[in-house]
């Protein structure tokens, strides 16, 4: 997996742990981060999912192999305002061509969401 990720930079993700089959992603909450009623966007929780997906299935891949996005869908389950957003991740099934990886995201240890992913596994196209 590429260590640059201008995406995850400009919103100051972190990956914490990464390790086959499992993940640990961070960051702390900004201004920047809330939307205009002062709660943290939606988009920065999926993106610590989304991102947490890809950290934890990464290490059990060959070199030859990449994977991409399938599906994925989050469930909200509080508001955060402000601390520590910490996005655990498992591998939940490793088939041949797919994957299924589940994320818990807790602010300061409580649950604000949860997400599910489904991620094609494929072959890299030689350059």
């Amino acid at each position: 997996m590429s260590t640059t990720h201008a995406f995850a930079d400009h919103i100051g993700l972190r990956i914490v742990e990464s390790r086959p089959g499992h993940s640990v992603c961070a960051t702390t909450i900004a201004a920047h981060h809330l939307n205009p009623h002062g709660v943290m966007h939606g988009a920065v929780l999926f993106a610590l999912a989304d991102t947490g997906m890809g950290a934890a299935l990464y290490p059990q891949l060959r070199p030859d192999q990449s994977c991409t996005t399938i599906s994925a869908q989050i469930g909200y389950l509080a508001a955060a305002h402000a601390g520590e957003l910490r996005c655990e991740t498992a591998v939940v099934r490793l088939g041949r061509t797919a994957a299924h990886l589940e994320s818990r995201v807790l602010c300061d240890g409580k649950p604000v969401a949860t997400a599910s992913g489904q991620y094609a596994i494929t072959v890299r196209r030689a350059s």
